[in-house]
């Protein structure tokens, strides 16, 4: 079985062009091919690691990944499954997320001579002549079928800027842009964002002939990804500072039932005969395969240390009430006449965004403290915080709030 084969029976692949010759490309490690990150954030988050395990194995099966990161796109923002318009960012602040993204791709890319590239299309945009793209490019895309597609249609309900209008050229002149100087062949990417791909593809063989057979594929990367990659408390990072290992741990082990096997298959590197075993067990072996499924992808992205200790942390709470939970230290500046309030410990341990989401939590009793149901009026001394208050969050979020 091929990489092709492999991807298709991981259920990853959506639409595809070219596929016989897809099929053979990548099969005999013969693509160089790109995915784009824009830099939205300091951090990559579980929608991009869908994209860098996709990258992972088409490495380890010869192919050579571009990891492109959207500097350049960045200042304008990709309108693709948007209601509204995205936040214009600083020059300093792009500069600052895409050398984060260098740091965390590289637990997944080997970026050693010759087998990867990590690339900034910031180095080519923003040299641009708009006069020189428009009479170079802007006459191969139609705006009827611009129009036409999906990643505009959200956008135009509540008004299209210009501004966002032109993300499709810009992504579509990365892929030219590489093609003649990098050699890249082959393009990825999420379901989403298959009419920006196919302009690209189509900009090449329009500006190059036949010969330039430039290829696309799409896989259920990014809707899966920002499904997976959302929960109520916002996004799950790859960043251990925003998302701790205990955390990205326990949010894989509680994904829904349903979606478990879905999870190993399109994430996970065990063998797909395993898997396939796995299926095989019985329904009350499903907690058994959620943290088989934790660890493995904490593993992944944290290291297999990382991974131990949020699982025995995670086992701990469940036996014996939380000894080993995550610990968030507190000051003396955080009381108040020596006490600290229980809305202020769910807020500083990070189990409410706000005092009113913690009064809303508590009044609904939906929090414990120490064991014990609490209340808006509860409160709690410094001698309490120097033994360690377990203060819990539904049945499953725990921290250790301890002054030390």
């Amino acid at each position: 079985m091929g990489i092709y084969e492999e991807l298709q029976r991981r259920g990853l692949i959506a639409q595809v062009t070219d596929e016989p010759e897809v099929r053979d490309l990548i099969n005999r490690g013969g693509a160089t091919f790109y995915i784009g990150f824009d830099p939205t954030a300091d951090s990559l988050h579980v929608g991009h690691f869908m994209a860098l395990c996709l990258m992972k194995r088409l490495q380890e099966a010869g192919n050579k990944p571009i990891a492109l990161v959207g500097g350049g796109t960045g200042y304008i923002g990709d309108p693709s499954g948007r209601t509204d318009m995205r936040s214009m960012m600083t020059p300093e602040i792009i500069e600052h997320n895409c050398e984060c993204f260098k740091k965390q791709m590289s637990r997944f890319i080997d970026f050693g001579e010759g087998k990867a590239l990590m690339v900034n299309n910031a180095d080519w945009l923003l040299k641009l002549n708009y006069v020189d793209l428009l009479r170079e490019v802007g006459a191969c895309f139609s705006v009827n079928n611009m129009l036409r597609a999906e990643c505009y249609k959200q956008r135009m309900e509540k008004g299209l800027s210009f501004l966002e209008f032109n993300y499709m050229i810009m992504q579509s002149y990365d892929f030219y842009h590489m093609y003649q100087t990098l050699g890249c062949n082959m393009q990825f990417g999420g379901d989403d964002q298959w009419s920006n791909m196919l302009a690209g593809t189509e900009l090449i063989r329009k500006k190059l002939g036949k010969d330039a057979y430039a290829m696309t594929i799409t896989l259920l990367l990014n809707s899966e990804g920002k499904k997976m990659g959302k929960t109520a408390k916002g996004a799950v990072w790859l960043d251990p500072e925003k998302t701790t290992p205990y955390e990205f741990y326990q949010y894989w082990r509680n994904v829904n039932d349903a979606d478990v096997m879905k999870c190993f298959r399109m994430l996970t590197f065990l063998p797909l005969e395993t898997i396939e075993e796995m299926e095989t067990w019985s329904d009350d072996r499903i907690n058994e395969k959620k943290e088989l499924l934790a660890h493995e992808l904490t593993e992944l992205v944290h290291g297999k240390e990382e991974a131990d200790k949020a699982q025995a942390a995670a086992k701990s709470i469940f036996l014996n009430g939380g000894d080993d939970a995550p610990e968030v230290e507190f000051t003396d500046e955080d009381l108040t006449d020596g006490k600290i309030s229980a809305s202020d410990l769910l807020v500083k341990c990070g189990l409410a965004k706000s005092r009113n989401e913690a009064r809303r939590l508590l009044d609904q009793g939906g929090a414990e403290i120490g064991g014990e149901k609490a209340s808006f009026s509860s409160s709690y001394d410094k001698a309490a915080l120097e033994a360690g208050i377990l203060v819990r969050r539904g049945k499953k979020n725990y921290k250790k709030a301890i002054i030390k």
